[in-house]
């Protein structure tokens, strides 16, 4: 029988198990992640530096040269006047800006909002990507818009400057980096002068690189847009692959480098690949 005068002891209180608090962390990262992959990360741009030296420039002379690429604008948002004004602040010699400017046509206007906000004293030169062609606005058409906006596009071109008493041309690839073009400008460039090729895709004929071309800017790939830690890009479009991101060396040796580009395309995601702003200090290899 029960002693009506023994003390009474509560009934303990249901525990959290060692499965639910696993759930609820879990549940909690994920949530952190969703949130850092939807809504921080693709609006971060973070600035790569690259520190280049080229045997053409001239002692005591530095070009600071800025990349931009696959901006896929829709709308103009703080984020763009954000990267605009983070690209004022390194004060660039020239800007370059490596293709995918656009998912549809009626976003043309929200990227020369955007232009209209970049200025360097050498000019900025651009090249198409392949949702400029996708979108149909290529060619002719794209190329008045731009100039309108300040920005020369270059079609399997070459235009000359002088930018720090340094003796540069710029030449520009169109997509999707054909063979042909690529000799073609390569037979028209000077070897005396430093010279720039801008790609949109980072996947061509590195085979018939001659030594004439200094350094090779791209972009295309995103970065992945999405990566994990030890695990490769679950999707990079065509004409990437072998190239991610960041410093290469192909053909006899020319620098490549892979721009992870300012926006996002198909989903407005990243993660552990934020959008990227990138500064050339190219200087000389004599002293």
């Amino acid at each position: 029988m029960n002693d009506p005068d023994a003390p009474q002891v509560p009934p303990e209180k249901p525990g959290i198990s060692r499965r639910t608090l696993l759930i609820s962390v879990g549940l909690g990262a994920g949530a952190l992640a969703l949130g850092k992959g939807l809504w921080h990360e693709p609006r971060t741009a973070q600035l790569e530096q690259i520190h280049l030296p080229l045997d053409k420039i001239p002692p005591g002379r530095q070009l600071r040269v800025v990349q931009l690429s696959d901006l896929h604008i829709r709308q103009f948002t703080r984020y763009h006047l954000s990267v605009a004004r983070l690209v004022d602040k390194l004060a660039p010699d020239l800007i370059v800006i490596t293709g995918d400017f656009l998912d549809q046509q009626r976003n043309l206007s929200a990227v020369g909002k955007f232009l209209d906000h970049l200025q360097a004293p050498a000019g900025i030169f651009a090249v198409q990507g392949n949702w400029e062609y996708w979108a149909r606005i290529e060619g002719d058409k794209l190329r008045q818009a731009f100039a309108r906006w300040g920005v020369t596009l270059l079609i399997n071109e070459r235009l000359d400057l002088e930018v720090q008493d340094t003796p540069l041309s710029i030449l520009g690839l169109d997509y999707p980096s054909a063979a042909d073009a690529l000799k073609k400008l390569q037979q028209q460039s000077d070897p005396a002068r430093v010279n720039l090729l801008l790609s949109h895709v980072p996947a061509f004929d590195h085979d018939l690189l001659d030594g004439r071309l200094d350094l090779l800017l791209a972009g295309h790939t995103h970065g992945g847009q999405v990566r994990f830690p030890g695990v490769t890009p679950f999707y990079l479009p065509r004409f990437s692959e072998p190239f991610v991101s960041g410093l290469y060396h192909v053909g006899p040796g020319t620098p490549l480098y892979v721009n992870r580009g300012i926006g996002t395309s198909f989903m407005p995601v990243r993660f552990l690949c934020p959008p990227e702003i990138t500064l050339f200090n190219l200087t000389s290899t004599r002293v």
